[in-house]
């Protein structure tokens, strides 16, 4: 429980120091699915960079600050799984800091901390790597922690709601995973069809 309310204000420290205009862009390049999902957690009907703070604030405990990140970070999510290839899974420490200047020049700080926060939240092999990342990494480290971040000694239940949408979240960040994995393969083993064509 500690570990998973640690993750959880790393990931709340990320998307507070993440820009508005970060957030702006992020949103701008969401697909229909995506924003259909992030206005269905918002109160009202304008997909704004204040209404996603609040809801993500509101939605500390109960997955929606998950949902929320995941959805903003998910494009550079994707481009960090087809960097990686085969290692995307478990990276190593060299593999993954081959790939963070390009997520950073192509995604920004911002995203690029959201989607590592979040990444490290659904539990993957390399959070202990993500962890490090968010902590010490001479771009990508955090700033201090402020008082308005999560701060709890009572024991965090989850809702069958909430217990469901992070799930639901493992679920698509595993099929995306998969897919890009899949993509990789089949664009390699086509290169290698091709040389031994030549």
């Amino acid at each position: 429980m500690k570990q998973r309310l640690q993750a959880l204000n790393l990931l709340d420290r990320a998307l507070t120091a993440a820009t508005d205009d970060d957030i702006s862009t992020a949103l701008a390049a969401l697909d229909d699915e995506a924003n259909a999902a992030l206005v269905s957690v918002i109160e009202g009907d304008s997909l704004t960079v204040d209404a996603l703070r609040t809801a993500a604030e509101h939605g500390r405990l109960s997955g929606e600050l998950e949902g929320i990140a995941y959805a903003i970070g998910e494009s550079c999510l994707d481009d960090c799984i087809g960097q990686l290839g085969d290692s995307s899974d478990n990276p190593t420490a060299d593999e993954l800091n081959a790939v963070l200047p390009g997520l950073i020049e192509r995604h920004g700080v911002g995203i690029t901390r959201l989607m590592l926060a979040s990444v490290n939240v659904g539990d993957a092999p390399a959070a202990a790597l993500l962890r490090d990342i968010l902590k010490h990494h001479e771009t990508l480290a955090l700033p201090p922690a402020v008082d308005k971040l999560l701060v709890t000694k009572a024991p965090v239940v989850l809702d069958a709601k909430a217990e469901a949408m992070r799930a639901e979240l493992k679920a698509k960040r595993h099929e995306a995973k998969q897919r890009k994995q899949a993509d990789a393969r089949a664009r390699r083993e086509q290169a290698a069809r091709a040389r031994n064509r030549a």
